[in-house]
């Protein structure tokens, strides 16, 4: 099963999301994203989990980085988006808080292990 995370771009900005729960997870820093449901492509997915997370609406644009082997068989992609319209502002319906960072300061927050191995990729891409 697949999982999609998004880094969500504004020009070289990338939006990270803070959790609240599990417990053990509350407080770190991740792309927002969710389970492929039975049906979806990735990038229906990538819109649905935005919407529903960041009440926002955005337009996927490509996969990058490695895929990321995540518990009982789930894969980690993650995918590049924009905002669909430029001056909406995304709210954390189901975190603690949202974030816009650049690449120099994408090391300063606390990530979740899994995002963590997107970073090298996503630096890369934000600087290029």
């Amino acid at each position: 099963m697949i999982v999609v995370a998004t880094a969500l771009l504004r020009a070289d900005w990338v939006l990270a999301q803070q959790r609240a729960y599990p417990p053990e997870d509350a407080g770190g820093w991740e792309f927002p994203g969710g389970r492929v449901e039975p049906g979806e492509t990735e990038p229906v997915a990538v819109r649905r989990e935005c919407r529903e997370e960041l009440a926002v609406e955005v337009l996927p644009g490509e996969r990058i980085g490695p895929a990321v082997a995540l518990r009982a068989g789930l894969v980690l992609h993650l995918w590049t988006a924009r905002l669909a319209d430029p001056a909406a502002e995304p709210v954390a319906t189901e975190h603690l808080g949202v974030r816009w960072v650049r690449a120099p300061e994408l090391g300063e927050l606390g990530w979740l292990a899994t995002d963590r191995r997107f970073l090298p990729t996503l630096r890369e891409h934000l600087d290029g």
